[in-house]
């Protein structure tokens, strides 16, 4: 399966997951009592897609991992967020853990895409010929993390387009969780 268009990377189809989840959990009676942070979690986890589709769009590697690296802080305020909401007895345990484990599942996989487009010497359209466009050079690089079977929204396999199970929290640093 080639990328051709940012709706092809299993990225930002968990990010539609998540965000959609988000909208689920927010409708909940618990949120009527908080709209600031019902708005705040809705507009992050829309930010993490957002930010993926518009950093393919824009024509060069350096903008596009400048976007995920946006769109990677807005999956940590999500996760942040559905701290306050476990606090404040918005969401149970279950939800939260749910929701938590889609949301680092989102961010490794923003992540990974990150290190593999700085490694990878493709270049943006900015700074190519014109006959091949971008999206062609993406799906040619982002190929090799997206799984044949990967077409549906099935958040319960975590390792759909990029390999995590040999990357632990501890071996990512710090700084980049």
């Amino acid at each position: 399966m080639s990328v051709r268009k940012f709706e092809d990377l299993v990225v930002w189809q968990k990010a539609r997951v998540l965000t959609n989840e988000i909208y689920k959990i927010t409708k909940k009676p618990e949120f009527s009592k908080d709209l600031g942070l019902k708005d705040q979690i809705q507009r992050a986890s829309v930010s993490i897609m957002s930010n993926i589709a518009e950093g393919f769009e824009r024509g060069s590697k350096e903008e596009f991992i400048q976007f995920l690296y946006i769109s990677r802080g807005s999956c940590g305020e999500v996760r942040t967020q559905l701290y306050v909401a476990k606090d404040q007895n918005y969401i149970t345990d279950e939800e939260f853990q749910k929701l938590q484990k889609l949301a680092v599942e989102v961010s490794r996989l923003i992540y990974h895409l990150i290190e593999s487009v700085k490694t990878e010497g493709f270049r943006g359209q900015k700074f190519k010929k014109v006959y091949r466009p971008f999206r062609e050079e993406i799906a040619e690089f982002v190929k090799s993390f997206t799984s044949e079977t990967s077409d549906t929204f099935d958040t319960s396999e975590t390792s759909d387009t990029f390999d995590t199970s040999e990357t632990s929290n501890s071996e990512i640093p710090e700084d980049k969780k």
